[in-house]
């Protein structure tokens, strides 16, 4: 679910290019990175928004700046103003990373396929 933060794009126009920052401080982050979103649950679904694959990009800058696309089960969804929130503050309690930013996203629409099969036991949804 998460976009290899081994390269980054310098803009763009250009290809990309390695990341400066340690594979291994990169694998570090990522694992805590994806340890902090599985925290954030959608308050009518008790399965978190990482296993519901409702995150679906997160890159990571030179800078350790963190960006992250997410989409909600549904647009009209009653936590669309802080659930973006929620899994902001859950990844700034990272360690080493510098700064955080959520995008909401409904392109594409989410929709179960996108879900791991942990939710899908968790639901019933065989």
């Amino acid at each position: 679910m998460m976009e290899n933060a081994e390269t980054v794009p310098a803009s763009a126009d250009e290809t990309p290019r390695a990341s400066t920052i340690p594979q291994d401080e990169i694998d570090q982050i990522t694992d805590d990175i994806i340890a902090a979103l599985k925290t954030v649950y959608d308050p009518e679904i008790p399965v978190d928004v990482y296993e519901l694959g409702l995150i679906y990009k997160v890159d990571i800058s030179d800078d350790r700046d963190v960006v992250i696309d997410m989409t909600l089960t549904a647009p009209g969804c009653p936590v669309a103003g802080t659930m973006p929130i929620m899994v902001e503050d859950a990844v700034r309690t990272v360690e080493g990373i510098a700064d955080v930013r959520v995008n909401m996203t409904f392109d594409p629409p989410w929709d179960p396929s996108r879900m791991s099969e942990e939710a899908r036991v968790a639901l019933n949804m065989f």
